[in-house]
């Protein structure tokens, strides 16, 4: 029978407190993180799952309600109305920025000297405040001293200043024109670093064999930035559905409450209705919606590619 020597049959206690050490290293780094993450996304989650069970004024005792809250919620024609809307906003908005996004990748994906000066001009609109872009706007569709009317009217295109935000479906394509502005530039450095980890080899491999630059570009670089595709997708629809500060600035729900969104109307039970109950349930169930959608992009959009 042949014995095993202690050395091998035991690991050293020097080795096990060596892992053990690590281990304690390895939480202390990551313990700065899930403790972020713990103040402020988990725990706010519970106390707004909490809230929408309850009467919750601004002051005063909150009061149990249950489901009620939901219940009111399924009754709501204008949060089903501001969820429409922000389908519609979300529909249009977010292919106008992939598409342009896509292309200004495109133009800045060379090697030419100076290139980078183009993209920081694509992506200085990116750093601009929401809130401020948003002001800027309203500034440049003035109907009294607005630059745009003011250059329509020179042009001889338009007889009189247009008053850009008295009808639905002017404001909302304003408000795309200027939250394109305003984005294009992140989604376009997403798909510009997709577009630049795919290795050069792939496409010289493709040259050799007669590919030309459309079927490399389908064949290549668009099956290997489904990963980024994804990415750039999923903020950008999740952005969609959060808009509020430019609606808020630009149209403030008008004409007649159409371009309210489903933040706008959370806000206006939160902290104008102060119904903040109401409000704590409005906000998960578009959680949820979020939550489904972004899966559903997700599963659509995975990257099955192997390499």
């Amino acid at each position: 029978m042949t014995t095993v020597p202690a050395a091998i049959a035991k690991p050293p206690r020097r080795r096990s407190t060596l892992n053990r050490q690590r281990s304690i290293a390895g939480f202390l780094f990551v313990l700065p993180a899930v403790l972020f993450t713990l103040a402020m996304f988990i725990f706010p989650l519970l106390m707004t799952a909490w809230m929408s069970l309850h009467d919750w004024p601004l002051l005063g005792q909150a009061t149990f309600l249950g489901i009620q809250n939901y219940v009111e919620m399924a009754r709501d024609k204008q949060f089903w109305a501001s969820l429409w809307f922000t389908t519609q906003y979300t529909l249009l908005v977010t292919p106008a920025i992939f598409i342009l996004a896509f292309a200004l990748a495109l133009l800045v994906n060379t090697a030419l000297r100076g290139i980078g000066v183009f993209r920081t001009i694509y992506f200085i609109p990116v750093v601009i405040g929401l809130g401020a872009s948003s002001l800027l706007w309203v500034w440049l569709l003035n109907d009294r001293v607005g630059i745009i009317n003011g250059l329509l009217l020179d042009l001889g295109l338009i007889e009189r200043p247009i008053i850009w935000f008295v009808d639905k479906n002017l404001a909302l394509g304003v408000i795309i024109v200027s939250v394109v502005w305003k984005t294009v530039g992140f989604s376009m450095i997403l798909l510009l670093a997709g577009m630049q980890a795919i290795p050069d080899e792939l496409y010289q491999a493709a040259m050799v064999d007669g590919a030309n630059y459309r079927q490399r570009l389908t064949h290549i670089m668009m099956p290997l930035l489904r990963s980024t595709f994804a990415l750039a997708l999923v903020l950008s629809v999740i952005g969609s559905y959060l808009s509020f500060d430019q609606f808020y600035i630009m149209t403030r729900g008008g004409p007649q409450n159409q371009t309210i969104t489903a933040v706008y109307w959370i806000f206006n039970n939160s902290f104008t209705y102060y119904k903040m109950g109401y409000g704590a349930a409005l906000s998960i169930i578009l959680l949820i919606i979020l939550g489904a959608l972004s899966i559903l992009q997700l599963r659509i959009l995975r990257d099955d590619v192997t390499y």
